[in-house]
């Protein structure tokens, strides 16, 4: 290759943003941060963000259950995985069940893409995985939640860790809102009913069609013997798998408490530097790491308030939530009164105690 035809390559690559910083749109794509916890037994009845921060376990009609864990991943150059452990089967499957593990990115992240207009970007999916047991071939789907449209790609997984490549074509139909909404995911398909497998797989951007969702996809709830493991994942513009984008723990962390932010402490009787004064109620002002993606539900778990000179009093619930830019206010309710204007303070009342501000898509 000539000079200048190398130059030209590289302004190519450059203008698809394909090298330098900033490439990878996932966040905590290499499973660094896991706020909530680092294992969880028996999911499957109900959808909920568990371990690794920014993966929602998505479920629906399954009587089959998981553990959820971050483990350290025995792969060079990543120090952590995602692991899936199925510990209940289920055999018989419901047309309208489901299990997806999926991360949501709002719309003001994504306009890079341009998608919807003629200039419409492709984008490059790699991730590293492997199984253990007969659940092999998952679905890949990237979903455009503004404007129902949908596109798919089926992988067959191995025992070893290797990485998995796939560059989706450009879709010039439906711009995502700019905003804070859930626009887009990226849905792993690990467990589906006919409602979303009994069609033809969306390998092209078209409305979005559920029976042509997740087809081919094995079930991760075909026996106890199955395991899956994750970590790596990058989603790119552009249509080539560049090395993936390591960022520092601490920048991971900071953009995953845009979404969820905790104050937490094991030890019981323990106070937490959690400080605020009695209006109706433990009214208390936090300023929280980052602003948030929207005013965050909290929820209280394990705590007190001492108050006055030192009346220790339960907290029966949680209102009056406001958010100003990094500052929350928020309302802890005693379960009985007490006296208007003290100061109010949090301790512990038993281990493993939190204080969560959540604002996940």
């Amino acid at each position: 290759m000539t000079k200048a035809a190398e130059l030209a390559k590289m302004g190519e690559v450059l203008t698809n943003s394909q090298i330098g910083g900033r490439r990878n749109i996932v966040i905590n794509g290499a499973m660094q941060v896991s706020q909530r916890a680092t294992s969880e037994t028996g999911l499957g009845a109900s959808s909920k963000y568990s371990t690794v921060d920014r993966f929602n376990h998505a479920f629906d009609g399954t009587a089959g259950r998981l553990t959820s864990s971050q483990v350290a991943s025995g792969l060079n150059g990543f120090g952590n995985a995602l692991k899936l452990d199925c510990t209940t089967a289920d055999t018989s499957i419901a047309a309208g069940e489901l299990f997806i593990i999926q991360q949501r990115i709002e719309g003001q992240d994504l306009q890079q893409l341009k998608k919807g207009t003629s200039d419409a970007e492709q984008v490059t999916l790699s991730f590293y995985a492997k199984v253990v047991g007969s659940s092999t071939d998952i679905v890949v789907e990237l979903e455009d939640a503004d404007n129902s449209r949908h596109v798919a790609k089926l992988f067959t997984l191995t025992t070893s860790w290797a990485r998995y490549t796939y560059t989706f074509p450009a879709d010039t139909t439906g711009a995502l809102d700019d905003d804070n909404a859930n626009s887009f995911l990226v849905n792993f398909w690990l467990h589906a009913g006919s409602t979303y497998n009994s069609g033809t797989l969306a390998t092209s951007w078209a409305s979005k069609t559920e029976a042509n969702r997740a087809v081919g996809a094995d079930s991760f709830f075909s026996s106890t013997d199955n395991e899956l493991f994750l970590t790596g994942l990058q989603l790119e513009v552009g249509s080539v798998a560049t090395p993936f984008e390591h960022r520092s723990f601490g920048e991971e962390l900071e953009l995953c408490k845009r979404y969820l932010s905790q104050v937490s402490e094991a030890s019981d009787n323990t106070p937490v530097h959690l400080v605020g004064y009695n209006q109706a109620g433990g009214a208390c002002r936090y300023s929280l790491h980052t602003e948030m993606r929207a005013a965050p539900t909290v929820t209280i778990t394990n705590m007190v308030i001492f108050h006055g000179s030192g009346t220790e009093t339960s907290i029966s619930s949680v209102d009056s939530q406001k958010t100003q830019g990094s500052i929350t206010s928020f309302r802890a309710n005693p379960s009985a009164s007490v006296t208007a204007g003290d100061a109010v303070a949090f301790y512990t009342s038993g281990t493993n105690a939190s204080i969560r501000f959540d604002a996940e898509l």
